[in-house]
């Protein structure tokens, strides 16, 4: 009889043990990548900043709002890495092993890219040109030492904006916009998945996977920011639709199109301007004569 007593206790502190829950634990924080990249570099005042140099040299557009602040990037990671998959995007599993092997390294960095590009939500993140995580995983697989790279060049300071041509033709007052002046995307939403959430954009640049939204999705935020006369995630960006042809015209057009990719989630949760044509346009528009 003592016996059975004292295998019915030890059984009961095994299931007791069991049925804790695991200890959690924080990843080293030295081993979690460098932004490389400062939030809010050279703001246009329509919502974009500077990100890293693309293959032509000069800055990706990015949210100003990109990337994070750190704290709050680190603590999401941690949340991930405990989960073991993407807690805003659970279909997307992360690892973050601590050893100094390549795959390892490689590892921490898509651990560290994923969590950026869906920090707010599935999709809903910071693009990785918001950061030189890509440039970092570039040396790790040439044998380099990714520090070398970790941080982006400074950019030169942005020129003073030209001041645009007036509209000549108002918008209509209440948005219905005709959906014949919104250019289509020229990208394709999930081009190319790399099984970590990166798409390719132009210029086979990784964006979102999510990323350009569905047009009629675009359409009727757009719809609803030109009937605010600002956008609606984001207030302190003002924003019109004009329709006439002139260069003031299409500069307004093609800014509300941008300001509306950016924010289409909330203020600064959106696509970046490379996963569309638009910034391409933009530059266009730019150029043309007064």
């Amino acid at each position: 009889m003592k016996f059975t007593t004292v295998v019915l206790s030890a059984a009961a502190i095994a299931a007791s043990v069991s049925s804790r829950p695991l200890l959690k634990r924080d990843v080293n924080s030295a081993l979690i990548p460098q932004f490389g990249v400062t939030a809010g570099t050279n703001p246009d005042g329509t919502g974009n900043c500077d990100g890293i140099n693309g293959a032509n040299g000069k800055p990706i557009l990015i949210p100003c709002q990109c990337p994070p602040p750190r704290d709050q990037f680190i603590q999401l990671l941690n949340q991930n890495v405990n989960a073991g998959f993407v807690i805003n995007n659970p279909s997307v599993g992360i690892s973050f092993p601590e050893d100094n092997s390549k795959a390892s390294q490689l590892a921490r960095l898509t651990a560290a890219t994923v969590t950026l590009q869906n920090i707010h939500g599935p999709g809903q993140g910071c693009p990785q040109a918001a950061t030189t995580f890509g440039a970092q995983a570039q040396a790790i697989e040439a044998g380099q030492d990714p520090a070398s790279v970790a941080n982006a060049p400074a950019p030169a300071p942005a020129p003073a904006p030209a001041k645009p041509a007036a509209p000549s033709t108002p918008a209509p007052a209440q948005g219905g916009v005709d959906p014949s002046l919104v250019p289509d995307f020229g990208v394709v939403a999930g081009t190319s998945p790399d099984g970590h959430g990166n798409c390719k954009g132009i210029n086979n640049i990784d964006i979102p996977c999510a990323c350009p939204p569905p047009r009629d999705t675009f359409i009727a935020s757009l719809n609803a920011n030109v009937a605010a006369g600002h956008a609606v995630h984001n207030p302190t960006v003002q924003l019109s639709f004009p329709t006439g042809n002139s260069k003031g015209d299409q500069q307004a057009r093609i800014n509300a199109l941008l300001v509306t990719l950016q924010n289409i989630n909330g203020p600064g949760q959106g696509c970046p301007a490379v996963s569309t044509v638009y910034g391409q346009l933009q530059q266009k528009i730019n150029a043309l004569p007064n």
